[in-house]
């Protein structure tokens, strides 16, 4: 299997990608780990390269039938900005490929899915690999592409379809037409570095969007490194969303095993 990678949001260095090389080789030999040299652009001190560099990258690889997935190297901030330039160019090589990564990616996910172009996944990213236990981070979305390994997924995933996303990355896409239609679906919310209001802000944007009316329920991935309220916040997150479910009138399903960690488990979008 050929996966190609592209930075749409920040950059890599190339010690991080002869790391990533190196363990694939090892760990999965049936996997060739391509990376597009936009990885190590930067500009602006944030980007991995202009957004006109980002979306080209995107493009020279997803449009290019040799690659069998799309692995986003890093999350951090971008995606959302070269939506406009790649989405409609899109050729008939994307349809047939994998799409993985989450954070920030998840505004690529979710107008890939929303076009219903290949199989978008939430997955660990190749920056993951820098974690403590990064290697059995990554090696998830590796076993997750290159054999379909049902032991990497999720726990919770029934037969339902689901979704997962960084919450603040949801609340950008509701009202734009890159949030895919997900009725009938269970949302898989997560987040980081978040103070408690904002996450119960942000939720109360999720519970009262006209677009996601019909989905058949939210489950909670893990709100790590919560930054801490000035006064405290009477709840916790689990109250909060459980609160918002009541309002929104779907069922809370309880806890997910994502998050912005090694801990990360896949979620592909759609049913498993």
């Amino acid at each position: 299997m050929r996966i190609g990678i592209v930075a749409p949001g920040r950059p890599i260095d190339q010690a991080l990608a002869d790391r990533a090389t190196a363990f694939a080789a090892g760990a999965f030999p049936e996997a060739e780990l391509v990376f597009h040299p936009q990885c190590f652009l930067s500009d602006g001190g944030h980007f991995a390269g202009t957004d006109a560099a980002r979306a080209s990258a995107f493009l020279d690889f997803a449009n290019d039938p040799a690659f069998d997935a799309l692995w986003f190297a890093r999350g951090g901030y971008g995606a959302n900005r070269i939506l406009d330039a790649v989405m409609p160019a899109l050729g008939p090589a994307a349809s047939a490929k994998t799409w993985c990564g989450y954070s920030d990616g998840g505004f690529l996910l979710g107008a890939l899915y929303a076009g219903r172009i290949g199989h978008a996944v939430h997955a660990p990213l190749v920056s993951d690999l820098r974690r403590e236990g990064g290697e059995s981070a990554i090696a998830r979305t590796l076993a997750w592409l290159v054999r379909r390994d049902p032991t990497v997924l999720e726990p919770g995933l029934g037969g339902q379809p689901s979704a997962a996303f960084n919450l603040a990355i949801l609340n950008a896409l509701i009202g734009t037409p890159w949030l895919p239609d997900l009725t009938r679906h269970v949302l898989i919310v997560e987040d980081l570095c978040e103070p408690l209001y904002r996450i119960d802000r942000m939720l109360f944007q999720m519970a009262h969007a006209s677009q996601l009316k019909g989905i058949a329920g939210v489950r909670l991935g893990r709100m790590n490194d919560i930054v801490p309220n000035d006064p405290p916040f009477t709840e916790d997150a689990q109250q909060v969303i459980e609160r918002w479910c009541r309002e929104m009138g779907v069922p809370f399903l309880g806890a997910a095993d994502i998050g912005h960690d090694a801990d990360n488990k896949v979620v592909p979008f759609g049913a498993p």
